[in-house]
């Protein structure tokens, strides 16, 4: 009695999925015990060994088993064996009800029972199919819904409406793109979704950016399930909760929240969830059909459905996605980077000309692992492989995974290095400015590395040329073929450095000290953190040229001005411990004081 719901889906499937016209996007279609079936999918995201034994077994199920079934739920159970499968449930109850709650109106499921039977994905649901089908008929009569009710001998829910099914179609869009394999079968009523994923992707291995001594060499992947397995394997506890999100109109990126609820700060878990939720695809009103579809049955009546380009459903779906995008939910091209800046700006945290970073970036599943120990939150972005951990303050960038893989005075020797590396960078080049320009005051000692001789520019531009040069051959680096990549050091360090004193150009001490100050820069495990030194180093230099001693007094105490101005995403100064002053904190984060 389902064959009315199977063509429906299919109808509105043919006519949203571009199958014929992407060579990717693949229909297979099936006789599962007598009866029509469908499964799409996308070549290259599915596991295809995976697929061939679900359907091997799929094709062998005789005819006699499914004589009366039609609970989609009843036909997992009984007739596919396989672990991830799910039921897709409509969100929508009746017809022009678009809304985001479930059939009764509420959280709770169809009827009144479990979470989550009603409004989307529903794993093995607890209650009995004719539970739940006798929740919908009763929600749907209530709300004044079309639904009819179960005939007798039904074992499920009652058909659905046009605007339910497109709200299923429109639920496992994101899902068939993101390697999921949605199955139809002709006389079941829901729409069944099973997780034969294979992306490609490489192999667990240690980053290049953070490698360390001894401990663990592994390291997060572009794969959002190989690094959300790598931190559940550090930490087996109940307390560790993943909450998973889909962002963006068209990107539909997959981003997990991390954190132990019995340590994280709640009140920045409820915000970083409100603020996920409102960059999800339905609350943009971006979704591909659904919403969409059901302005057109509302206008369109019983005539069929509207061809989604025509110029009045086109001109709607363009509206939306214009809204979207103005309400900062379009793609995320540069996933992480695109979703902080969102965040920010939805957390009022966002300064375009404040260069300390928020979040700290990492690489490794330990690091993400300890500081979630310690009450931290993280977020998994699906194809990157840096997890950003937050709320973080400027203290917390001094540490290091090497600090807690050696003895206690090692660990706390690198720290006092890192430390010291910190300020080398801030104040190296524009000390080094000052003794030039005021000889005279110049200490004795000192002397021997101030310039006897006349030079052609002026210290301070050799400088600026300098930190411009600087940056122009890392980039040079990364740019550079691995093969070519001691050609590269040779024309860098030897050629134009030796070169370029003896024309003239530059004097030997300004190479050394922005030499030191490169060199210095590699220590601080965060690249967000060393660009933020190099403005306040490139400000105290313009601050000794114009105004002298006091130019650099007051540069510092501007760059230090802002970095207090400075908050975390949860709102707390970005200087604590050392203001508000904790003693213990701000002692843990100079020192390493326990394993």
């Amino acid at each position: 009695m389902y064959t009315a719901a199977f063509d429906l889906y299919m109808k509105i499937l043919k006519k949203e999925l571009p199958i014929g016209e992407s060579f990717d996007l693949l229909e297979r279609k099936l006789i599962i015990g007598g009866r029509r079936a469908s499964m799409f999918f996308v070549d290259g995201l599915t596991d295809g060994e995976k697929t061939q034994r679900i359907l091997a077994y799929l094709l062998a199920v005789p005819a006699a088993s499914l004589d009366g079934v039609t609970s989609t739920q009843r036909f997992i159970e009984t007739a596919l064996p396989f672990l991830d499968a799910s039921v897709i449930e409509p969100k929508v109850c009746q017809a022009g009800g678009g809304g985001e709650k479930g059939c009764g109106g509420g959280e709770k499921g169809c009827g009144g029972g479990e979470k989550g039977c009603s409004g989307g994905e529903a794993k093995h649901p607890g209650g009995s199919a004719e539970e739940s089908g006798a929740g919908r008929n009763r929600a749907a009569a209530a709300a004044g819904g079309d639904a009819p009710a179960p005939q007798a001998g039904q074992d499920g829910p009652p058909p659905l409406t046009r605007e339910q099914a497109a709200d299923c179609c429109n639920q496992i869009l994101p899902k068939l793109y993101a390697g999921l394999v949605p199955l139809l079968v002709e006389g079941l009523d829901r729409i069944i979704i099973m997780d034969c994923r294979d992306y490609p992707s490489r192999s667990v291995e240690e980053p290049d950016k953070e490698k360390t001594l001894r401990g663990a060499k592994d390291g997060f992947t572009e794969n959002f399930m190989d690094n959300v397995a790598l931190i559940r394997r550090r930490i087996r506890d109940n307390n560790l909760i993943f909450k998973s999100y889909n962002v963006g109109s068209v990107s539909k990126a997959d981003v997990a929240v991390v954190y132990l609820k019995n340590k994280a700060d709640m009140e920045l878990i409820k915000k970083l969830d409100k603020c996920l939720k409102a960059m999800a695809p339905g609350a943009a009103g971006s979704s591909q059909f659904g919403t969409g579809f059901a302005d057109r049955q509302s206008a369109t009546g019983s005539a069929g459905f509207a061809d989604r380009t025509s110029p009045s459903g086109e001109a709607s779906r363009q509206a939306k996605l214009k809204k979207a995008r103005r309400g900062g939910r379009e793609v995320l091209s540069v996933a992480d980077q695109s979703l902080l800046e969102r965040l920010l700006a939805a957390l009022g945290a966002a300064n375009r000309l404040n260069p300390f970073p928020k979040v700290r970036y990492t690489q490794r599943p330990d690091i993400i692992a300890a500081h979630l120990a310690e009450g931290k939150a993280a977020i998994i972005v699906d194809n990157s492989p840096t997890v950003m951990l937050l709320p973080v303050s400027v203290f917390e960038f001094f540490q290091d995974v090497d600090d807690y893989y050696f003895p206690k005075l090692t660990g706390n020797y690198f720290r006092l290095i890192r430390i010291i590396n910190f300020f080398v960078i801030l104040f190296l080049t524009p000390v080094y400015f000052l003794l030039v320009e005021y000889k005279d005051f110049t200490p004795e000692v000192l002397q021997f590395f101030v310039p006897a001789e006349d030079f052609a520019i002026p210290v301070f531009w050799q400088f600026i040329l300098l930190e411009i040069a600087v940056d122009g051959l890392k980039l040079a680096s990364l740019n550079t073929p691995s093969s070519l990549g001691m050609s590269l050091s040779v024309i860098g360090a030897l050629i134009l450095g030796e070169f370029s004193i003896d024309s003239g150009w530059f004097i030997s001490q300004t190479i050394l000290c922005m030499a030191v100050v490169a060199l210095a820069a590699f220590t601080q495990p965060s690249i967000e953190l060393s660009y933020a030194m190099k403005f306040g180093r490139i400000l105290m230099l313009i601050g000794a040229e114009v105004f002298g001693i006091f130019g650099v007094i007051g540069a510092f105490a501007a760059y230090v001005a802002v970095m207090a101005a400075t908050n975390t995403i949860s709102g707390k100064s970005y200087l604590y411990p050392l203001i508000p002053f904790n003693g213990a904190a701000l002692k843990r984060l100079l020192f390493r004081t326990k394993s």
